[in-house]
């Protein structure tokens, strides 16, 4: 399968205290979008900006592969938040839907009129077809044979007793393309029993650097809490820079994009160990920073905003 892309985007360990992004060999980035001298790039090459290529806009078709075991629990905080993506007069502000309108406003109106809405058109569970290892190019199969449309998204999580090519190692999710079909697929494991320290920071202890007290997960599920953040990033990348040449900074195969620019980002005031002021659950404690679908709350990461250079979140 040739004309997969697997390098379109990776989003790597946060390394949370440090925020070094070492997706694909790519040099450090820190947490305020390293700016390096002229001397290092002579022209405008680090900075996050569209570079006239596709991206994906109007209802995007999005499907869905369960690869291993997923509860419907599980299943349905995933399935929710998609939903959440849509604006609804229902959901309490701030949304996740407001979120999603960042995404539109800073990047994708710049590029067209047109309104992004995510679908979900297929859902298809698949119990261990080749075991519980998988490489990449597995995963670009599984996105394959989903048959999404033309334009469209696929959706592959793995579950936590599935172990993937480099995760916990180099990255926590990814997402490509097949640019014959025109097609882009994200994949992200669920971590909690794998790296949740690395991948589902800030609802674990972090792995490395300062040990402060995890936040409590807004649906009580550290791997698909930590499963959503990764994801929202990923949705972000995937939209904005679909093939590898619309919204990017940096080495195009291994880019910094819209969410991936603000590694550990969701509150104002984060820094290095603290996500940021974000909203407290006062029945759970749980911390979250958007409202979603029947009556869900999630952690969005931060928005790289192109035109002040700096990370914009819902508070």
């Amino acid at each position: 399968m040739e004309s997969i892309s697997l390098s379109k985007s990776v989003l790597s360990l946060l390394f949370i205290l440090t925020f070094v992004n070492s997706s694909l060999g790519a040099r450090p980035r820190k947490l305020d979008l390293w700016i390096p001298g002229a001397d290092d790039y002579p022209d405008d090459s680090y900075l996050l900006k569209y570079h006239n290529g596709g991206v994906l806009q109007g209802n995007i078709p999005v499907s869905i592969v369960w690869y291993g075991y997923f509860s419907w629990s599980q299943k349905s905080i995933i399935i929710d938040f998609l939903y959440s993506l849509t604006a609804n007069p229902w959901q309490s502000n701030p949304s996740v839907a407001q979120w999603w309108n960042m995404i539109d406003r800073l990047y994708l109106s710049k590029v067209s009129n047109q309104q992004t809405q995510i679908n979900l058109v297929n859902q298809a569970d698949n119990w261990y077809w080749w075991g519980k290892y998988l490489s990449m190019s597995q995963i670009a199969q599984l996105a394959s044979y989903a048959g999404t449309p033309k334009g469209g998204i696929t959706l592959v999580f793995t579950a936590e007793d599935v172990a993937v090519e480099n995760f916990c190692m180099n990255h926590c999710a990814v997402h490509g393309s097949d640019q014959n079909a025109g097609t882009t697929f994200i994949w992200v494991g669920n971590s909690e029993s794998q790296c949740p320290g690395q991948c589902a920071w800030p609802f674990h202890q972090p792995l490395y650097g300062p040990q402060t007290p995890p936040m409590l997960p807004p649906n009580g599920d550290v791997g698909i809490d930590g499963i959503i953040s990764n994801l929202a990033s990923m949705l972000a990348g995937t939209v904005t820079d679909p093939f590898g040449n619309g919204y990017y900074q940096g080495n195009k195969q291994a880019p910094m994009e819209a969410c991936t620019a603000c590694p550990g980002v969701f509150g104002r005031g984060a820094f290095p160990g603290y996500a940021g002021e974000v909203l407290t659950d006062w029945t759970t404690g749980a911390s979250y920073n958007a409202n979603g679908a029947n009556g869900r709350k999630y952690l969005m990461p931060a928005i790289f905003d192109p035109s002040t250079s700096t990370c914009s979140t819902l508070n």
